[in-house]
């Protein structure tokens, strides 16, 4: 599984060259702020000025971006190389933000925060089981977990991406009922889950917990 997670994470960089190559800078922001803004509001979730808040696996322009007077904590192991290969993403841009460039397993849990959200980012990590506890020990008691995920439609398909790099991104290939129960064994209950958008292989499902 490691080989395969540092396979897709040279696949997520490249990925993420390509896809920006051609979009201006200003008007990707504008248009990536907006769809944070309309997630947010089709979860009803309202963000209170002093929750703190934070955004694992993040990307270079991950829902911390909406974000500009609350204080955030954003982490992800490609930061460095985001800053570096894209221009797209700056540090000193979002002074509310701290920047953590780590992957979520080695991340040390000193403080926990009223709302983490890890999208399109669980499918990625190297280490689920670990990675799952740390969102949910990030989070405060009776704060909220929110995290999205790729879920196979067919079984038959789960097994062959789980035989063969059908998905090179995503080192994890499971079912939604499989991710729904990967959380609630550890202590936190769902609010709500979301279909977010539909596809053939995999449907986009944000799944919205309370510790």
């Amino acid at each position: 599984m490691n080989l395969r997670w540092k396979i897709a994470q040279a696949a997520e960089i490249r990925w993420w060259q390509r896809y920006l190559n051609k979009k201006p800078k200003a008007d990707y922001l504008n248009w990536k702020k907006a769809y944070w803004t309309s997630l947010l509001e089709k979860l009803q979730i309202t963000i209170k000025p002093e929750d703190s808040i934070m955004d694992a696996g993040c990307g270079p322009a991950g829902i911390f971006i909406a974000f500009p007077e609350n204080k955030v904590e954003a982490l992800d192991p490609l930061l460095d190389q985001y800053e570096a290969n894209l221009t797209h993403f700056k540090r000193e841009e979002y002074a509310s933000t701290n920047f953590v460039s780590l992957p979520l397993e080695q991340y040390e849990v000193n403080e926990q925060f009223d709302l983490v959200f890890c999208l399109n980012a669980i499918n990625h990590v190297a280490d689920l089981e670990l990675s799952v506890q740390k969102v949910l020990d990030a989070t405060k008691p009776g704060g909220e977990l929110i995290v999205s995920i790729d879920a196979h439609n067919y079984p038959i398909f789960k097994k062959i991406f789980r035989l063969l790099p059908g998905d090179i991104l995503h080192p994890h290939q499971y079912d939604l009922a499989e991710y729904t129960a990967m959380f609630e064994s550890v202590d936190c209950k769902l609010v709500q889950s979301v279909l977010y958008k539909k596809e053939f292989f995999f449907d986009y499902h944000i799944l919205h917990f309370k510790k």
